[in-house]
């Protein structure tokens, strides 16, 4: 009896063994990834309160990535004296926020009437949808770019009328941009698995489309609204190629178009870092507010019926 015993004992300790430094290797290599992504940002944190000398001083030591040393905020106070950041912050913010809020509203019914309703050449809808995914983008800025010069748009000045055009303006960074065939598909994947019961059960209720699309739908949908919120509201903020096309007024550039004039102005390193260190808390402060429902979306695929 003690000699089948043993075996089987040392068995259960190797297998104890081997998962804890299965578990060990595992948390080491996530530690290594998230100081990997956490280095750039603590760099570019602690040296927005140097001085030039400074930065290049400590560049050779772990004294880069932390605010030590003789520290200023003369950084940031000359990205608010030397360049219109205020107003930067407020064209990206408010373009952002139209953008998302909008691209949720659209895409998100797109995806219903496609996921939820029977109509003719829905399929054939789908297809083209997801074709267009690869195509790049940068292949049609150039169309696209002829298409809204020639675009009629409304003016205010001396009377309201119509002027040739939309460049210069803040609906050219807005509209190209409130329909998304990605946003779509994730949408679209998520209501899918969403049971068919409820839709029934509302029906039943008296519930019209547009009551279960608000009723039923969206309140289950967090995770991929949150999902799609997050995704554009990057592409929103990181966006550089179009509004430098589109955009010559410093009073509607964004911020990240308004960091590369600034960048222009023979500034010094510390200014460029506290010109970054600015524009990246906005996002993480959004992915923050959404982390939970972003996490929750991406560990499963909505709910299963």
């Amino acid at each position: 009896m003690a000699v089948t015993t043993r075996p089987a004992t040392t068995a259960r300790v190797d297998l104890r063994t081997r998962r804890r430094l299965n578990t060990t290797l595992y948390y080491v290599l996530l530690t290594v990834l998230a100081l990997a992504f956490i280095f750039p940002l603590l760099f570019m944190f602690s040296a927005s309160f140097k001085t030039n000398d400074a930065i290049f001083a400590d560049l050779r030591s772990l004294r880069a990535f932390l605010p030590v040393g003789e520290l200023t905020l003369d950084n940031y106070v000359a990205v608010f004296t030397r360049s219109l950041f205020p107003r930067f912050l407020f064209n990206s913010l408010l373009i952002a926020a139209i953008t998302v809020t909008l691209n949720l509203l659209f895409n998100s019914m797109a995806a219903y009437a496609l996921s939820r309703l029977a109509w003719p050449g829905k399929a054939l809808v789908l297809s083209v949808i997801i074709a267009t995914l690869v195509i790049p983008g940068d292949t049609v800025v150039i169309p696209l770019l002829l298409l809204v010069s020639k675009l009629p748009s409304l003016s205010f000045e001396g009377g309201l009328h119509m002027t040739p055009g939309w460049l210069n303006t803040y609906h050219v960074q807005i509209v190209p941009f409130l329909v998304s065939a990605f946003s779509i598909f994730l949408f679209y994947q998520f209501f899918q698995d969403i049971p068919r019961e409820l839709d029934e059960a509302a029906t039943i209720d008296g519930a019209g489309r547009w009551r279960i699309y608000t009723s039923v739908i969206v309140p289950i949908s967090g995770p991929v609204f949150a999902t799609v919120a997050i995704l554009t509201f990057l592409s929103s903020w990181n966006s550089f190629l179009w509004p430098i096309m589109t955009v010559q007024s410093e009073e509607i550039r964004p911020v990240l178009v308004g960091m590369q004039y600034f960048f222009q102005q023979d500034t010094e390193w510390g200014e460029i870092m506290a010109y970054a260190t600015l524009i990246t808390l906005p996002i993480l402060a959004f992915f923050l507010a959404f982390q939970r429902s972003f996490v929750q979306s991406i560990a499963t695929s909505g709910l299963k019926g």
